[in-house]
């Protein structure tokens, strides 16, 4: 059987055809819909989604965009932040053409390079490997085993570099908070999650809800910003938890105390 294989970068039009690549399988669900509402608000800054289709059915994405527009924390003016790069047909170098797709792009509009956000505790983040391979160089690591990788296109640019506050940062929020934007349509499952645990303890959380570039560089207590949950100055969750570990991490802080 002939594989036919197209990478189809996403613009508005399409995404309403073919649909975004995560939780593709539960549209209806309000997650799903805030992506698509997010993605759209995006291509409008210059947003790059791109998907694999093999045999026109969806098998990887890349996501990338400006640090000036990014999603992640970190200092990267210049760059291009990569948000997401997943594959689910593995061994079939997707993820190689993908990643070459954004750093030729990149270099063609004349960036400094190209930047990514990776922590081996979570698949919510691309995973290195495919860094390492094309040449990223590690730069830094922040708390909770947050790595940042960069391509620089030369050796003259200056680096980026995360900020150096988290732990006070961590200390601002001594209520259960859920800070989050809407870049991952898993955040709504996972706030939900965090809210159901937290009602069995009698607590209430406060949501932030993360509206610029600004708010998500002053506030967020980890890089990879887009969800984060923080309890008595800890950080409890940076990605989708079970109600029941939810649940034990409370009580055990709330026991602490």
């Amino acid at each position: 059987m002939t594989h036919h294989v197209e990478l189809i970068e996403m613009n508005s039009e399409l995404l309403e055809g073919k649909g975004s690549f995560c939780l593709r399988s539960k549209k209806k669900t309000e997650g799903y819909q805030n992506k698509n509402k997010w993605l759209n608000q995006q291509f409008e800054k210059g947003l790059h989604y791109i998907q694999v289709f093999e045999n026109q059915k969806q098998v990887g994405f890349i996501e990338y965009t400006d640090a000036e527009y990014s999603s992640r924390v970190v200092h990267a003016d210049g760059y291009v932040v990569i948000h997401c790069l997943w594959v689910s047909a593995v061994g079939k170098g997707y993820g190689t053409q993908l990643l070459k797709r954004c750093l030729k792009d990149a270099k063609e509009r004349g960036k400094k390079g190209v930047v990514v956000i990776t922590n081996d505790q979570t698949s919510w983040t691309p995973s290195k490997d495919l860094f390492l391979q094309h040449q990223f160089q590690h730069l830094a690591t922040a708390l909770n085993d947050f790595e940042l990788w960069v391509f620089p296109f030369h050796e003259s640019v200056e680096r980026p570099y995360f900020p150096d506050n988290w732990q006070e940062r961590l200390t601002r929020f001594p209520h259960l908070t859920i800070l989050r934007s809407f870049q991952c349509p898993y955040v709504d499952v996972a706030t939900e999650n965090i809210q159901l645990a937290a009602e069995k303890l009698g607590l209430q959380p406060v949501l932030v809800d993360l509206q610029t570039r600004e708010e998500l560089m002053e506030k967020s207590p980890t890089p990879y910003g887009i969800f984060s949950v923080v309890y008595k100055g800890q950080l409890i969750a940076f990605h989708r938890l079970t109600v029941h570990s939810v649940y034990k991490k409370l009580q055990k802080l709330m026991n602490n105390f």
